[in-house]
């Protein structure tokens, strides 16, 4: 009996939640039709505004991205070439005292205190990460080399660099100039590895 009771009070509470329920759809197509033009351009003023202001925002924030990254990489250039210049103020340095000793007792012992000078001052590069190209004696490379003549040598294979002129310098795999060299011509054919005939 109680349930009976529930029941017939919950189907007439379902018709008055969907009478309400209309009657605030109703409500609001009104207010909708109520809505003038100068409302709905006011609006739409309005909306422009705001997507404008956010665009100008952005375009500040990217802006500032930009101009703080461009400034970091400045910065780090400048680290990475005084590290490179502190590496060579003591070959600078051992130039003067070699270029004094000569002056002072004549050129004898001139030749062992430059070579000693250029060993110290390659090793401060090949210690940032610059590496010698000096292909002497090996295959011909043209990435790495620049063949400036070619040598009749039946001896040595074809395409052997026979002399370099100018070593080459790179960075990674950067070549930042390449070896100037004579390469080989009238031997035997060199041998192609097995990887590179696959």
């Amino acid at each position: 009996m109680a349930d009976d009771a529930k029941e017939e009070r919950s189907q007439q509470a379902e018709p008055e939640a969907v009478e309400a329920e209309v009657v605030e759809e109703t409500e609001a197509a009104e207010e909708s039709e109520a809505a003038t033009p100068e409302d709905e351009l006011a609006a739409a003023k309005q909306e422009a505004q705001e997507w404008q202001e956010k665009y100008l925002r952005l375009h500040a924030e990217w802006d500032t991205y930009r101009r703080r990254m461009k400034e970091q990489r400045a910065e780090e250039k400048q680290r990475a070439t005084e590290a490179l210049v502190e590496n060579l103020i003591p070959v600078v340095d051992d130039f003067d005292r070699t270029l004094a000793y000569a002056k002072e007792n004549g050129e004898s012992g001139l030749l062992g205190g430059v070579e000693a000078v250029y060993n110290k001052f390659t090793d401060a590069l090949t210690k940032d990460g610059l590496e010698i190209i000096d292909p002497a004696g090996q295959p011909y490379d043209a990435l790495l080399a620049q063949a400036v003549g070619v040598v009749e040598d039946p001896t040595v294979p074809d395409e052997t660099v026979s002399q370099v002129f100018q070593k080459g310098y790179r960075m990674g795999s950067k070549v930042l100039r390449p070896a100037m060299v004579t390469v080989t011509s009238g031997g035997p054919k060199r041998e192609v590895p097995e990887e590179e005939s696959e």
